[in-house]
């Protein structure tokens, strides 16, 4: 009997708490309830509800926050039915008082309490395939019920990387005010700033990199006329500045090597288009930072003087360097926009490097821009080294600026590359992998053509990427109102060891590790704006 009441207490606390925590208007239903309304006709022809974000027919990871989003059918009531269930094909499974959540609402709004959600998930993965299926009815003006079409949702087994890190910036193209680097938890909604660009006198930040997912080894980028140019460099929990840019930064696997970028970036405009901005890379070169000797180097592989180097990464193993490289394309480099600047396109290269004897190999080229009569760029490889995801558009590197900018996908098992299906018509650029290989971060303009969003997709092992889903918020309407651009999306095991106030002290500070550049270019002549007053003057590199 004792032990009766001890369960029946918990029951009626975790209601308390699940009252307390819903929004005015929404209540958890009782399973008599729920039964009357989810047995109300269907609407005809039956199909699935509207809601936003889209998440529907997605397979979405056993640890991802709840998926909440916004009915987009007229009603004045909405009934909406969380549960599980096993694939058909995995045969009788007895499921009986398995768990559901059901919810009662006269907002559009659906939001799953996050501690139900979780119990869910965690009961569904004891089975195998489980299904999330979504169950949506309407109430109309007149009171009567109207039930559609269920939503389905595969569980899959493989989690992804707990966090996401993304660079916050306005959809501006000539101050660099409000940037900040953010950290997501994607098992909740938890997020914190990783630095705030207001703390640091409002100094560009750019170009966040791990070593392989991990946070034991991290660079960040900072530039600015009041605190220089400059690289914060985490190592197992310290940091400190390294007394030279980093552009596009790679890790070595070893953790002892940062290949990086040199770029003379430039933006200028179109007349017309729906995308007005362009950027061109009048020169550009790699380089490397080796920490045990703590100077940068580069070798002619990767720095040739006819032409154009970028976007650096690893292979899992450490032996390969890939990156973009294109042909030096034009005469003049201080005319903007310089001539075929819109016949430059870039190969995917590689180069072999023995970092025991910091030894490099001869470039190949894998594959060619001439191939595709495209312009190959950001290259990223799964961390089995199976596969390659890059971007490819019609000329130049900034694919975020490039509407036609496509996904594609590299089996280096076979050398055979196609576009991926989940491509939009609109520009998809960065993108990053879960350790596991299973999951991908990319960020598209997909939405509306305007902001960039963080989206997430399944890699099943064949290579087929499925449909894509925004990442999700508390607040279903969010991206609804949200004028921030989410960039540079970077998935990490760990949230970065570093607090706020170390990264801005350390930026701050005029200690440095001098270090000289291996890559320079003859900066064009300014036009007399000094170093704050725009990110994209003449020598920013």
């Amino acid at each position: 009997m004792r032990d009766r009441w001890v369960v029946l207490s918990l029951a009626v606390a975790a209601v308390l708490a699940l009252a307390i925590a819903a929004p005015v208007g929404v209540r958890i239903l009782r399973w008599r309830e729920l039964g009357r309304v989810l047995h109300a006709p269907r609407v005809k022809p039956s199909r699935p509800p509207r809601i936003s974000p889209d998440y529907t027919g997605l397979v979405i990871p056993p640890n991802i926050a709840p998926l909440n989003f916004a009915v987009l059918e007229r009603g004045s009531r909405y009934c909406v039915n969380l549960r599980w269930m096993p694939r058909p094909s995995a045969g009788f499974i007895d499921v009986a008082g398995r768990a559901e959540i059901g919810i009662m609402s006269d907002s559009p709004a659906v939001r799953f309490p996050l501690r139900r959600w979780r119990a869910l998930l965690r009961e569904a993965q004891l089975y195998p395939s489980p299904m999330l299926t979504i169950d949506v009815a309407v109430r109309d003006d007149e009171g009567k019920w109207h039930r559609y079409a269920p939503i389905d949702l595969e569980v899959a087994e493989e989690p992804i990387d707990p966090y996401l890190v993304n660079r916050i910036i306005r959809p501006l193209y000539n101050y660099w005010t409000n940037i900040e680097i953010r950290q997501r938890c994607l098992e909740s909604f938890e997020e914190r700033t990783v630095v705030h660009n207001r703390a640091t006198a409002n100094a560009c930040l750019n170009c966040h990199s791990f070593r392989q997912n991990h946070t034991d080894r991290m660079t960040l980028g900072v530039r600015s006329g009041r605190v220089g140019s400059a690289t914060v460099m985490v190592r197992d929990g310290r940091a400190e500045k390294i007394g030279t840019k980093f552009g596009y930064t790679a890790w070595h696997p070893s953790g002892l090597v940062a290949a990086y970028s040199v770029n003379e970036v430039r933006q200028f405009f179109h007349t017309a288009g729906g995308e007005v901005r362009d950027v061109v890379d009048l020169d550009s070169g790699l380089a490397y930072y080796d920490l045990r000797t703590q100077t940068a180097k580069t070798a002619p592989a990767i720095n040739a003087e006819d032409r154009l180097e970028t976007y650096p990464t690893w292979s899992p193993d450490g032996k390969w360097l890939y990156f973009c490289s294109a042909a030096f394309p034009w005469q003049n480099r201080h005319k903007l926009p310089p001539d075929n600047y819109d016949r430059c396109r870039y190969d995917l290269r590689r180069v072999s490097y023995d970092v025991a004897s910091d030894r490099w190999g001869e470039a190949e080229t894998v594959p060619s821009s001439a191939e595709l009569g495209k312009s190959l760029l950001l290259p990223r490889i799964s961390p089995d080294g199976r596969f390659l995801l890059f971007c490819a558009c019609d000329y130049g590197c900034f694919p975020i600026y490039q509407p036609n900018s496509d996904l594609y996908m590299l089996d280096l098992k076979t050398g055979r590359y196609s576009r991926l299906d989940i491509s939009s018509p609109r520009s998809e650029s960065w993108h990053s992998w879960s350790s596991n290989s299973c999951w991908i971060a990319f960020s598209s303009k997909r939405r509306d053509g305007l902001f960039t969003r963080t989206y997430l997709a399944y890699v099943d092992p064949s290579g087929r990427v499925h449909k894509p889903f925004v990442v999700p918020q508390e607040d279903p309407t969010f991206y609804d109102s949200c004028l921030d651009t989410y960039t540079v999306p970077e998935l990490i095991a760990e949230p970065v060891p570093v607090r706020s106030q170390r990264l801005v002290n350390v930026i701050a500070s005029p200690q440095e590790v001098k270090v000289e550049s291996p890559v320079t270019f003859g900066a064009p002549p300014t036009s007399g704006a000094t170093a704050s007053d725009s990110p994209w003057m003449p020598g920013r590199r």
